[in-house]
């Protein structure tokens, strides 16, 4: 798990943010989980490298990777 965080703001209508933390539970896991998984499997998809805990100018080494 990464050490550092940023805080990163999605709006999404009630109706799915209601569905999405029902399965959550269920799943017995956070949503913060659920998405942090989400964007490790979306860069690795699609070949998109990083360094984790790494805060230095991560939207162009990214591209670059």
């Amino acid at each position: 798990m990464e050490q550092k965080t940023a805080r990163l703001t999605v709006l999404v209508d009630p109706a799915k943010k209601k569905a999405f933390e029902a399965l959550c539970a269920r799943q017995d896991v956070t949503p913060s989980q659920v998405v942090r998984r989400l964007i490790r499997d979306y860069l690795a998809q699609h070949g998109v490298g990083y360094l984790p805990g790494s805060a230095e100018s991560e939207d162009d080494d990214a591209v670059k990777r």
